[in-house]
């Protein structure tokens, strides 16, 4: 099967095959004949399975002409926003919007991407010239909305993109709210990894006789990757870690840490062992998060260590090694990090350094993948057998839960929005953590949205804190 079997014109598929791409990929093959049948569509598709090309394509297609039919005549005029994609974070709003750009770079479409963490007014005066496609993440485009700075009423596609994680990071009131602004006759698409009872509840509200298509079984875990765990002592990880890279020579590492301190203290480490390494998390500002992708993906970084939520949007074809620093605290996130490895047919290696601390979180993980992932122990790191068990920490002071991080009040340890009281990483029994993306620094007065803010005064309420 081609691109161009699929429907899509030759303008579309000249720029896909610039970019070496020849075959749809299964969720491609599915998604957009569906698309273009102007349908509404509720998508599962794993991360790496090439779901994002399954929307841009589909709706490049369909607005490169306009209403009454007529190909449009050119990139610049003002015109309004026809279609809106919102993604959970920074990063992968970035990603889609490049996407769209390159895939359309032959039609007279454009777009633009807005995003919290760099200046509005910039983005103020795109949008007051009007673009087709939209890519937002759901507090910045509020804020536009706010400003009226922003026209949705025109909206003919509503994407929602990694819809399960939205959810899981709290913005399940700001997308309400993003609705109530755009025109009710409207196609819709729902892209999500899995499909949990808030998901099918949300597709519930917001599809029409959906088509519904899934191309992974819900948390399988890509089987190219070769996952392996490397049972070792909680103060022996850096140096295992660094062991690893040096001795099998590892470039392009992608390494997590459960906490945005974690990620920090891991990078000063590493460049101490004369490896190159640099952090993207929530604290990070958004041209340092920017050149350290760059960096990254362009193999000039050896290593970059992220946060969950930040790593979003790291879309790499041939990523080769994944290294769990620490397990997530909920275990489907270990299905979304090792999902960065393994992409396009490639092979991948996740590796996972496992202390006594973890055990549970690896049983959760082990039970929701259907599998028992190889220990290997490594000589020299041979983990202690007396040793005992301590509560994860999820933030300063704050045991948390070591399977799930505290259920009360959201997830602990993966959403975007700020934890109730005063600010950190949340998790642990307070709630969601604060500022796991691409959300600002919460401090003390640091616009803690749920609790107090010294500056604003008291909020009520639980809305989210909002990705700015």
């Amino acid at each position: 099967m081609s691109f161009s079997t699929l429907g899509l014109s030759d303008a579309i598929v000249r720029a896909v095959t610039e970019q070496g791409y020849t075959s749809p990929t299964p969720i491609q093959a599915q998604a957009i004949p569906a698309v273009l049948n102007g349908g509404d569509l509720l998508a599962g598709a794993q991360t790496g399975t090439g779901k994002t090309a399954g929307f841009t394509l589909p709706i490049l297609q369909l607005l490169s002409s306009d209403k009454a039919g007529q190909a449009l005549k050119n990139k610049t005029a003002p015109r309004a926003i026809r279609a809106l994609v919102l993604t959970p974070t920074r990063e992968l709003a970035a990603q889609v919007e490049e996407s769209v750009r390159v895939y359309g770079k032959y039609t007279n479409l454009n777009s633009a991407v807005i995003f919290g963490g760099v200046g509005i007014n910039p983005q103020i005066k795109l949008l007051k010239h009007g673009v087709d496609v939209l890519v937002a993440t759901p507090g910045r485009l509020l804020d536009h909305a706010g400003q009226g700075t922003v026209d949705l009423s025109r909206i003919e596609i509503l994407i929602l993109d990694e819809a399960d994680r939205m959810l899981d990071m709290g913005f399940i009131h700001d997308i309400k709210k993003v609705l109530a602004l755009l025109p009710p006759k409207r196609q819709n698409l729902l892209f999500s990894a899995t499909f949990s009872d808030d998901i099918k509840a949300l597709a519930d509200k917001l599809l029409n006789n959906p088509h519904a298509i899934e191309v992974a079984r819900r948390n399988s875990t890509v089987e190219v990757i070769a996952q392996k765990i490397h049972p070792v002592d909680r103060d022996k990880k850096h140096p295992m870690l660094s062991h690893l890279i040096k001795e099998n020579n590892w470039h392009q590492v992608l390494v997590f840490t459960r906490t945005k301190h974690g990620a920090n203290k891991l990078v000063e480490q590493l460049g101490r062992d004369g490896i190159g390494a640099m952090a993207i998390h929530g604290n990070k500002s958004q041209s340092a998060r920017t050149k350290a992708l760059a960096e990254f993906k362009d193999g000039s970084l050896q290593v970059l260590v992220a946060t969950d939520i930040a790593a979003r949007g790291i879309d790499i074809d041939q990523l080769p090694h994944v290294v769990n620093y620490d397990l997530p605290n909920v275990p489907e996130d270990y299905v979304h990090r090792i999902g960065r490895t393994g992409r396009a047919g490639a092979t991948g290696e996740a590796v996972s350094l496992v202390c006594v601390d973890e055990h549970q979180m690896l049983k959760d993980i082990e039970k929701l993948i259907k599998q028992t992932l190889p220990r290997h122990v490594i000589p020299g790191f041979e983990p202690d057998p007396t040793a005992k068990a301590q509560p994860i920490q999820l933030r300063s002071g704050a045991p948390g839960h070591a399977n799930r991080g505290g259920r009360p009040g959201g997830r602990g340890g993966q959403g975007q929005s700020r934890a109730a009281g005063a600010g950190g990483n949340g998790g642990g029994n307070g709630g969601r953590p604060a500022n796991a993306g691409g959300s600002r620094p919460a401090g003390a007065n640091g616009g803690n949205r749920n609790g107090s803010n010294a500056s604003r005064g008291p909020r009520t309420g639980s809305a989210p804190r909002r990705d700015r």
